[in-house]
């Protein structure tokens, strides 16, 4: 638990990164986060403003089957299936974190105090399925500070747009390469249109594109220390933060433009940019590098616990840092293609893993549950 002493020693970063028009978000949660009161001392004490939650970190929480027990005893006894004990247990955490965040959501008009869920991951490239999950999760957690996650596969771009259009507020995830961003801003654009043309509110409607970074630096510097050439080691730990520097400028040539502005004038509200894998993977590299380097108005940093504490400790909040970068970000990307290393190439490997990676946590998770349910004498 965070004391009173700790958060006064350690605002300055945060509160600089808040002033600077950066939401801070948690990625990560748990029953016991929130049934100790840690959640709402992250909300009060660090400036947390929202939580985002994937596959792998419910795994890692309901796997453990801490805070979990008596749930799990109730679900066996039910008999019911192993994939809607999960949801029951997902959504449950969920839920009670959107109360602890509500008062942020009100006090935001809507704009942060979101908890993020995600559908299954096993349904990716299946467009009605992702809204059918969408809309059944909605209904499941059942608060207006809810963010449906969909990944930004091929399939999942008409999905975002279906589910906007009615109404749900959508967190898009898996976002690697800048061809694929702006299509994810179409797709949200198309849905707010949907959504006004059946005289829906566009103004409740949000959304946050949730643009991952440290998975490309790790893939991009793996190739580069292969090369090893002075030229290639030079480049190392750039690419992530070019590629989302130019992920910034799309996003301001987007929501400044003629299509936007209509939208905006009916009440509806930009889709942010969601700075997502902000943990560094190399340990070489400064821990808060992809908080310090990406701090730019109108954007969320969701981090994992250590990235947040970090930050607090020794982050360089030195103002903005991303919006007078294009140029050298496009050198950057343009050198490291030059060494023969394939951007598309290396941001659909990422987009494959990604989903991959969320299938086999997802199936984990699966695993553990029905490990549990079966040993309490009931077979799921």
């Amino acid at each position: 638990m965070i004391t009173v002493t700790e958060a006064t020693a350690t605002a300055g970063a945060l509160k600089r990164l808040s002033d600077e028009g950066v939401s801070i978000w948690l990625d990560d949660l748990s029953r016991k986060r929130i049934s100790t009161g840690n959640l709402a001392a992250l909300v009060a004490d660090r400036g947390v403003v929202g939580v985002t939650t994937n596959p792998s970190i419910f795994q890692a929480a309901i796997g453990s089957g801490e805070g979990y027990e008596e749930q799990l005893a109730d679900l066996a006894v039910r008999g019911v299936t192993v994939e809607e004990a999960v949801r029951m247990m997902t959504t449950q955490d969920v839920r009670a974190a959107a109360d602890v965040l509500r008062p942020v959501y009100d006090a935001t008009d809507g704009r942060d105090g979101r908890v993020s869920i995600e559908v299954d991951p096993r349904l990716a490239h299946d467009t009605v399925a992702t809204v059918a999950e969408a809309r059944q999760l909605a209904w499941l957690v059942d608060r207006p500070n809810v963010m449906i996650k969909i990944p930004a596969t091929e399939a999942g771009l008409p999905a975002i747009t279906a589910v906007i259009a009615q109404g749900i507020s959508v967190n898009v995830t898996l976002i690697f390469s800048l061809e694929r961003y702006r299509e994810v801003m179409a797709a949200y654009l198309a849905g707010l249109e949907q959504a006004a043309a059946k005289g829906l509110d566009v103004s409740a409607i949000h959304s946050v594109a949730s643009f991952f970074v440290s998975r490309v630096d790790a893939e991009i510097d793996k190739r580069l220390t292969v090369l090893g050439t002075d030229e290639a080691l030079a480049l190392r730990g750039r690419a992530a933060l070019a590629n989302a520097r130019l992920a910034y400028e799309a996003y301001e040539e987007v929501f400044g433009g003629d299509r936007w502005s209509a939208l905006e004038s009916s009440g509806a509200n930009r889709q942010r940019p969601l700075w997502a894998s902000t943990g560094v993977k190399d340990p070489s590299y400064k821990d808060t590098l992809y908080v310090d380097e990406l701090v730019a108005p109108g954007t969320v940093n969701t981090m994992p616990e250590a990235t947040l504490n970090a930050t607090a400790d020794h982050g360089d909040v030195r103002g903005d840092t991303v919006t007078g970068g294009y140029e050298q970000a496009r050198a950057d990307l343009a050198a490291v293609e030059r060494l023969g290393i394939s951007y598309d190439e290396v941001v659909g490997k990422l987009e494959d893993e990604g989903v991959a990676k969320f299938e086999a946590a997802w199936q984990e998770l699966l695993d553990a549950v029905t490990k549990s349910l079966n040993s309490k004498g009931v077979d799921a």
